[in-house]
């Protein structure tokens, strides 16, 4: 054995960036939650993009959005969940397989407490709506990629922090897309839970380096 250190999960170079990211990302969250406590109508905002109480796609879009809907249905999440984590272990990096599982986690269940805290809902009211889950765990998986791919291309902070935000969007924006034209949810349920994934991941990532490193502290020790 080496002793040498397991990459990051969070490369330093990120963390700053990032971390004001998230505690930007957690202030929209909350601001968000508060104004739509105990809503079960769509806002001003949400009227002016689209009625989000219908569905406003049909195929062969709809076939689009419904599969894309299924990939954050459980069946679905379950799947790319396990490729991600088994593409990890292949590639030699189980600190990022242990952060896929946390991160989706944590995100899943930070949207699920939200949701019932805030108690906003569509559709009846058995339907809480805020923040938007499948948004929140699509923007966290390719959050997490995106950080992967920052790590094996040795990307620095610009460039890293692009990608990242750049993943982000564009996996949350394909998602919350979904999720509205099928009527799921209102337009700023979909901001919230993008805003979560931007808030929740990178904590969990510095996290799951933090653990790491101090479970590795004494076998490096041992080594010297």
């Amino acid at each position: 054995m080496t002793g040498r250190p397991a990459p990051s999960v969070l490369p330093p170079s990120l963390r700053p960036w990032l971390g004001l990211i998230a505690v930007l990302a957690a202030l929209v969250v909350v601001a968000l939650g508060v104004m739509y406590s105990g809503h079960s109508e769509p806002g001003t905002v949400d009227r002016w993009i689209v009625p989000p109480t219908a569905d406003s796609v049909r195929p062969p879009w709809r076939h689009v959005a419904l599969a894309l809907d299924f990939l954050g249905e459980p069946a679905g999440s379950a799947m790319l969940i396990v490729a991600g984590v088994v593409g990890c272990l292949l590639l030699r990096r189980p600190r990022a397989a242990v952060l896929v599982t946390a991160g989706v986690g944590t995100t899943v269940g930070a949207t699920t407490l939200i949701k019932h805290l805030v108690g906003r809902t569509i559709h009846g009211p058995g339907n809480l709506s805020y923040p938007s889950g499948h948004t929140a765990f699509a923007t966290a998986l390719a959050l997490m990629a995106a950080l992967f791919a920052t790590d094996r291309l040795g990307l620095g902070r610009t460039a890293g922090t692009s990608l990242v935000l750049a993943a982000g969007l564009a996996a949350g924006a394909t998602m919350g897309w979904a999720e509205v034209a099928l009527g799921a949810h209102y337009p700023t349920d979909v901001l919230g839970g993008w805003c979560t994934a931007l808030a929740v991941v990178p904590a969990t990532a510095w996290l799951v380096d933090r653990i790491a490193d101090r479970t590795a502290e004494p076998g490096r020790r041992d080594h010297r």
